[in-house]
């Protein structure tokens, strides 16, 4: 991919493989000011070059993997070049330093630099295709039982005790008033403690669809899985969280609607809909799911 388009390539490199989103954010939007200070002045030779030392260089872009190779890929290339005001070398005095320096032909280019800087200010991190691990199980008091796996969390065993320790200082202190910026802040680092969520549907007949989400899918991803698993996808439906609450809004991620890690929803069918039904006296199926998927039904245990 490199070889066939090495800017994109670069561009995905940065927003995929850089876990860390608010340093991306940093980097990528600093990273834009220098292609924009190009292409604003193109006549201003101190903006085509680019200190490799410089603090916020270093700070906020050298740290990202794919960095290099994009402004590689650009038209930057690497500068050994003299520190101004500096007279011979000593052992104590630094004569040169390393730059970025644009080539002289992109500056008949600058269009495509900016092109560059939107690409990279645009693009979003490449997702593998989460495998859902559909799993359909009979009617079971079990149903609100999770055991989950340690991957479903971004945060290490020692994070997450650490983590309890603090919400349980936070408890013991909780007489002082909490000013909605900070329970905005907490609501926000609550949401990104987790990776994935398994979500669990069940069924007026009690039977339960289960499969595996990422934390930050929106519930429109939910209604799709769980219908593209009917035996008639047309039939209108709903889907309630925990405490019967709608779930309206599909554009919310489930980590937004209190989705996260797992959860115990219930699907109620179109009352308006399933009466018509009835009283066109068409036979019902003794389930609504596909019949492929209640051949491997199982036990919740």
């Amino acid at each position: 991919y490199f070889s066939i388009d090495p800017v994109a390539a670069s561009i995905m490199e940065i927003h995929t493989f850089n876990k860390d989103r608010e340093k991306v954010r940093a980097g990528v939007e600093t990273t834009a000011k220098y292609l924009d200070n190009i292409y604003l002045h193109p006549e201003e030779e101190k903006y085509r070059k680019i200190k490799l030392q410089n603090k916020v260089f270093q700070e906020r872009i050298s740290c990202l993997q794919g960095i290099h190779r994009f402004f590689q890929a650009i038209g930057f290339e690497t500068k050994t070049l003299p520190v101004p005001g500096q007279g011979k070398e000593s052992k104590h005095i630094k004569t040169t330093e390393e730059y970025y320096v644009l080539k002289e032909e992109m500056l008949t280019k600058l269009e495509d630099l900016r092109d560059y800087k939107e690409q990279l200010l645009s693009s979003e991190p490449v997702r593998a295709q989460l495998d859902r691990q559909l799993s359909v199980f009979k009617p079971s008091p079990e149903a609100a039982r999770f055991e989950l796996p340690d991957d479903f969390y971004s945060l290490t065993a020692e994070e997450i005790k650490r983590e309890q320790r603090l919400r349980t200082e936070a408890v013991e202190k909780a007489s002082m008033l909490r000013t909605r910026a900070m329970r905005e802040k907490e609501e926000q680092r609550e949401m990104r403690k987790y990776n994935y969520t398994l979500l669990r549907v069940r069924f007026p007949d009690g039977y339960i669809l289960q499969g595996t989400f990422y934390a930050r899918e929106s519930v429109s991803a939910l209604y799709t899985f769980v219908r593209e698993a009917l035996r008639d996808d047309w039939l209108p439906f709903e889907l309630l969280g925990p405490g019967g609450v709608k779930l309206t809004d599909e554009n919310l991620a489930f980590n937004e609607c209190g989705l996260v890690p797992a959860a115990l929803l219930t699907l109620a069918w179109d009352a308006a809909v399933m009466a018509d039904v009835q009283a066109a006296g068409e036979e019902q199926p003794a389930s609504p799911l596909k019949p492929e998927l209640l051949s491997n039904v199982q036990t919740l245990s």
